[in-house]
């Protein structure tokens, strides 16, 4: 599906300074955006990383089991011939993994069409910024993640095109992971979906911008920490419940306190009562056994 319409980007200097904004090229953002050829050319570019090293051994390339393991017949057992055959533990593997090359050729013209459809993908998100100039003089990662930081893309993942191979630009985004460097004309379809935000470097599309005085960004306003005071503060009313609730748990405390000795006293008292209710009755008992029997007449 293409669509005639004129994409306008989004550009800021390299130090994150806003500037007019710069139409796209329309030989290739011209809103082309082909599904199944996107598909085909990542598949084929993952395909084309995978190195096919995976590899077994058939039963002949085994160590071992050039012997027979018993004779032929008599022992009662299934003939055997080798001690590597692929049942034996230890043998051979059958229809196992070889090396092999998983490379997948995408025509050209195929090639083009999926990277310029990735590029209007992005550019019909307004995904799309272009940055005037990166002019590092040395490698400098702080400088890069400010311009992210001010573009307002932390939580993303950008993709950083250069006009022609700039070392310094590379070295500085080398060691964020969420940053991809490349140049223009290195960039691929996979590439450009994988980031959510692209950069261009103005001179790689055909743009020659002046340069422009940098402006400071503007002081990001913290959120007020609430203070302790304010959390811990609370009203003369709600003070003189929370005392009046303490003293009132305190009084009831002091209650059970009380109680509890009278009971246990009380408690033990009774179990005195029982035995010596009960002495007598033994004393009677012994009484009657000792006592001599009368004889009959």
């Amino acid at each position: 599906m293409a669509d005639t319409t004129n994409f306008q980007a989004a550009t800021y200097t390299s130090g994150g300074t806003q500037r007019e904004a710069v139409a796209l090229p329309e030989t290739l953002f011209d809103g082309t955006v082909n599904m199944p050829v996107m598909h085909q050319a990542v598949k084929a570019f993952m395909a084309n990383q995978r190195q096919g090293n995976a590899s077994t051994k058939i039963r002949k390339y085994v160590t071992g089991g050039n012997q027979k393991p018993w004779k032929q017949k008599g022992t009662g057992r299934a003939r055997q011939g080798s001690t590597r055959a692929p049942h034996w533990v230890g043998g051979g593997t059958v229809f196992g993994p070889t090396p092999r090359s998983y490379a997948e050729y995408v025509p050209r013209q195929v090639r083009a069409l999926a990277r310029k459809s990735a590029f209007n993908a992005r550019a019909k998100e307004d995904a799309v910024f272009v940055i005037d100039a990166f002019n590092y003089d040395a490698p400098k990662t702080s400088k890069l993640v400010a311009l992210i930081a001010r573009l307002g893309l932390e939580n993303q993942k950008v993709l950083i095109l250069t006009d022609g191979a700039k070392p310094n630009v590379h070295l500085s985004g080398r060691n964020l992971p969420t940053v991809h460097v490349l140049p223009y004309s290195d960039v691929s379809t996979y590439h450009i979906l994988w980031s959510d935000v692209v950069l261009i470097e103005a001179g790689a599309i055909g743009q020659t911008l002046a340069p422009v005085a940098e402006t400071e960004a503007a002081p990001r306003v913290k959120a007020e920490k609430k203070s302790r005071t304010a959390k811990a503060a609370k009203t003369a009313a709600e003070r003189e419940e929370e005392t009046e609730k303490k003293s009132a748990r305190k009084a009831a405390a002091k209650k059970t306190a009380a109680k509890a000795p009278a009971a246990k006293k009380s408690a033990a008292k009774k179990p005195k009562a029982q035995s010596a209710a009960r002495k007598p009755a033994a004393k009677k008992s012994a009484a009657k056994k000792a006592a001599p029997k009368k004889k009959e007449k």
